[in-house]
């Protein structure tokens, strides 16, 4: 059994191909070929934190993700989230390969972002805006490139000198959080608020929302506003569960985006606001994992 390090998995992993095995990922999903429970969540200190642990199976991969979330690390050197990535033989059982997880999680959390807003975001969308200055704003704003052709971007983060920083490196305007959403075409919400940072009045008509955070049960990062736009998620199993945003705002679900990337569901009209409710799924992660590994085999 081989292990990949982080550096290895940063070198082998590419946009197009992740996107695309997200799609494919998901929908087999939403088609019931792919064995998953709801993620597995140890709280080892409140809000502060937590284990999980992610199992999946489908025809071509098996394997599992142990994920460390620690919001107690934002500020300092270390990421909030670690993991380590298993693979099996789905033919033998053995495993094949072990490798960091925390940029897979990094890019297959916007990848799907992307793949989603790319069925749901206005035609002819220009305007973006972030609401967060972190990690999954930097792996928001590389993965959308591949989705549409994004001239205004705009920056928001709870610490305004990290939205400036932000701004200087890629371009952005650093400005307050409803100035950045209102007029936006797309959305993106990806903080660790635990109290809605969007307001649904900010929304213009037709919007698309992605929103990568608050994954907890007692978490939000949107108003019931906001959520009582057209929802997909990614699991609704997940969603029940886990996020807060849904729980507690009674939101009803449109489909999951498997039934959008499958056909199963018809995506709803352009004009129409939409919101997509990402907590990430295990299967993501070993699609991912899937790919890094054969791109790792083929150049050896």
């Amino acid at each position: 059994m081989i292990y990949l390090d982080e550096a290895r998995v940063r070198s082998l992993l590419r946009w197009d191909a992740l996107i695309a095995a997200m799609e494919n990922a998901l929908a087999a999903y939403s088609n019931g070929r792919v064995v998953q429970p709801v993620r597995s969540v140890l709280t080892v200190e409140e809000h502060r934190r937590y284990l999980g642990v992610m199992p999946a199976v489908s025809d071509d991969v098996m394997g599992a993700k142990l994920v460390s979330f620690y919001p107690a690390n934002e500020g300092t050197p270390h990421p909030t989230h670690n993991g380590v990535i298993l693979l099996f033989d789905t033919r033998t059982g053995e495993p094949m390969a072990a490798m960091d997880g925390r940029f897979i999680t990094e890019m297959r959390t916007a990848a799907v972002s992307a793949a989603v807003t790319k069925r749901l975001m206005p035609e002819g969308s220009r305007a973006l805006a972030l609401l967060g200055s972190g990690v999954q704003a930097h792996s928001h704003l590389d993965a959308l490139a591949h989705a549409g052709s994004f001239t205004d971007v705009r920056v928001w983060s709870r610490t305004p000198e990290h939205a400036e920083r932000f701004a200087r490196e890629r371009g952005a305007r650093a400005m307050d959080a409803e100035a950045a959403v209102r007029g936006a075409d797309v959305v993106v919400v990806a903080t660790s608020s635990r109290e809605p940072v969007l307001r649904g009045a900010w929304l213009t008509s037709g919007a698309h929302v992605n929103a990568v955070g608050a994954n907890r049960p007692d978490w939000r990062e949107l108003d019931d506003d906001a959520m009582g736009n057209t929802l997909v998620v990614d699991s609704r199993a997940g969603a029940a569960q886990e996020s807060g945003d849904v729980i507690l705002s009674g939101a009803a679900i449109y489909a999951e985006a498997g039934e959008l990337f499958s056909g199963a569901v018809a995506a709803p009209p352009r004009s129409t606001t939409t919101v997509f409710k990402s907590l990430g799924l295990a299967i993501e992660d070993l699609a991912a994992a899937k790919l890094v590994l054969d791109a790792h085999n083929a150049s050896n």
